[in-house]
This record gives structure tokens, sequence and C-alpha cells, in this order.
């Protein structure tokens, strides 16, 4: 396949990404089936330059909120689960996120089910569910459903038990050289230079 032929799967990706919310890995493999043969499949990266490009020319005048509020969110679950080190990934850190999109927070335990005893104890309601691990066992996913004011649905929360040694390797950067995930702190300061960015009403 040529690389033409793995920027249209890029494109066709993201547009599944914006408009249905799908992650990128589903959104890839869908694209590509409507390509034939066994097409190669682009990088994440160039999916995300492809939601990117495709967020400023349809949804360029409701995404930065709804950025805002889906960061809002994941800022009000970090500052709950404070002692398992929460790190927000996926496209609500990277800046691509639309209504659609979850939130995604990676925690760090010593304990692998005490993150699900703490929402037990707060009375939090969450499914349980799991992902491939990196070469161990399959990772525990536990999905809470958050409401937002500023957005007309639930916005779907995952979090994601690591094991707390997985911490060590979680700030390395991609390719070029951008973080795949922060802590609350650098949440924190991406929401107040949003704020203060913001035009007066």
């Amino acid at each position: 396949m040529t690389p033409e032929t793995t920027q249209i799967i890029a494109h066709a990706a993201a547009a599944l990404v914006v408009d249905e919310g799908m992650e990128y890995g589903a959104a890839k493999r869908r694209a590509a089936r409507h390509q034939g043969g066994r097409p190669e499949l682009p990088s994440n990266e160039q999916v995300e330059d492809a939601v990117r490009e495709h967020i400023a020319l349809f949804c360029a005048d409701t995404q930065p909120a709804e950025l805002q509020a889906l960061r809002e969110v994941a800022c009000e679950w970090m500052q709950r689960l404070q002692t398992f080190r929460p790190h927000l990934s996926g496209a609500v850190w990277r800046g691509t996120a639309t209504q659609l999109s979850a939130v995604h927070l990676d925690l760090y335990c010593d304990d692998p089910k005490s993150a699900e005893i703490s929402l037990i104890n707060a009375g939090v309601d969450f499914d349980v569910g799991a992902e491939p691990g990196h070469g161990r066992e399959p990772m525990t996913v536990l999905t809470v459903a958050s409401r937002s004011p500023a957005l007309p649905d639930p916005v779907t929360v995952h979090l994601l038990v690591h094991d707390a040694d997985d911490q060590r390797g979680a700030l390395k950067p991609d390719a070029r050289g951008r973080s795949w995930r922060g802590d609350l702190a650098a949440l924190q300061h991406l929401l107040s230079s949003a704020a203060s960015a913001a035009p007066a009403p």
C-alpha cells in the first residue's frame, strides 16, 4: 500500500474519532477495512494530526469549550484519587477531545484492589473491565460516569489501574517530544492557561 493510502486511512479514522467518539485503534481498523487487502495502518501520531485537522475544519467553534469541560471533569477525579498518583492521558490530555471523548486516567497502585475499594467506600458506582497489559496480566479498567454542567451527557471516565512501578515510564515523550500524559499539577496549568486566554464575556 502507498503512503497516500495510509493518509486516507488516517483521515477516515480521524472522522470516526471526532464524530463517533471511537478510540484510535478501533477507528484505524474500521477505516482500513474500506481499503481492502491488508493496508499498513497509520501511527497514532498520524491519526492525531488528522484529528487536529478535522477539528480545525469542522469543530473549531465548539471543541475548545468541550475540551475545557472534559479537563475539568478529569481534574475533579484526579483530586479525588490523589492517593493513586493519577495521570491524565488520551485525547483529553493531548488536546484533541470533543464531548464524545472519554477521560482516561492512569492510576499507580501498590495494591491493585485499592482503587476499587476506594470507589466502593465513596459510594461510587463503577463497572470493571480489562484491557491488555504490558506483557503481564490484563490491566483492570474501572469505568465511572461523571456529570459536567457544561456538557449535555455524562462523561465516561476510565480509570486504568497500573502497578506502582509502572509510573517510572509514565512521562516518556512521544517521537516528537510531547508527553503522553500529565499529572494533576500539569493539568491544572493547562486549565489555568486556557481560562486566562479565553475572551471576556
